[in-house]
């Protein structure tokens, strides 16, 4: 009997043009599956036939109620060797094996910077008028000279911090974790918390969502920002306070926000970050590149491979 492999998650039908899954036809078929996420009723009955499930990052959740409905389920693989989405020791009980891959780590930065780049200079709004027969319609912003902070000087905050030395930027970071020598290793400033709101031109936030994490960016942590500062979030959407942010964005207690992640993705039709002036958003891409889904994909390929030969790698369970 062949093996059942699914692969879920592919918003946007790309995943079968990225890498070559003929591969794996000694071992079984495979499956592409596009919706979006559902309850787990639902989840069950798309799923229950699959041996094997690929899941993109933490796009579907996989939590024991819905596990025990998928009695097939063998192998959990996703993309990442982190998922805050998949119960890792409830999968264990149930011996269903959970690897993971790699990830390509330029795609998350380069995009954080081009939300700053494109924020600063209003470039939506310049390319839509100009399309709409318009011409230039205000005053871009300026970023050399400026102040840059980091929350979160992991790799990816590290990789912004060069960006935005390279651009002549005072770069300053904070996590409770961060000390003043690891910083300054990256010609870093280190600042208390409540310091790197506040002398932030732009903000941006790169820690891991955690218990910790969860909510730290606060209605009190927003109102210490500057009224011209710009907030930068393509890390995880429930790190930022989403009511505190759109209530101090409706009131102009801060210029802009620049976000990739929301607390519940894909973002609902009528929520404000879709209508919101002072606003530009886009839908979770940080990790969406060409490259990072090759590295993904082919790992995956690995992963099935391995573990059909019985000798699994990458697991994290």
């Amino acid at each position: 009997m062949a093996v059942q492999i699914a692969v879920i998650d592919d918003w946007q039908d790309v995943a079968r043009n990225v890498v070559d899954w003929s591969v794996l036809e000694s071992i079984g078929q495979v499956s592409f599956i596009h919706e979006y996420p559902a309850d787990n009723a639902t989840l069950a009955g798309r799923l229950s036939e699959f041996d094997v499930i690929c899941v993109m990052r933490e796009r579907t959740r996989f939590d024991e109620a819905l596990l025990r409905q998928l009695p097939k389920l063998k192998l959990l693989v996703t993309g990442g060797m982190r998922n805050a989405a998949l119960d890792l020791k409830a999968a264990a009980a149930l011996g269903i094996q959970v690897c993971g891959t790699d990830s390509y780590k330029h795609a998350a930065p380069e995009l954080t910077w081009a939300l700053i780049m494109a924020a600063t200079r209003n470039l939506v709004a310049e390319a839509n008028a100009l399309r709409a027969g318009q011409w230039q319609q205000g005053l871009g912003g300026d970023l050399h000279g400026k102040t840059l902070g980091i929350l979160g000087l992991g790799s990816i905050g590290q990789r912004v911090a060069q960006f935005g030395q390279v651009f002549g930027m005072r770069v300053i970071a904070w996590s409770e974790n961060l000390t003043a020598e690891r910083a300054a290793q990256v010609g870093v400033s280190y600042v208390s918390k409540q310091e790197l709101f506040e002398q932030a031109d732009v903000l941006s936030v790169h820690l891991v969502l955690s218990d910790r994490s969860r909510g730290l960016v606060n209605a009190e942590a927003l109102g210490w920002m500057k009224p011209s500062a710009l907030l930068v979030n393509t890390a995880r959407g429930p790190i930022v306070d989403e009511a505190a942010l759109i209530k101090a964005l409706q009131k102009r207690q801060l210029a802009g926000a620049a976000l990739d992640v929301f607390d519940v993705e894909p973002l609902p039709p009528l929520h404000p970050f879709r209508t919101l002036d002072n606003v530009l958003a886009t839908p979770h891409v940080g990790y969406v590149s060409q490259q990072n889904y090759q590295l993904f994909f082919s790992q995956m390929i690995e992963d099935i491979q391995a573990w059909a030969a019985g000798a699994s790698i990458r697991l994290m369970n």
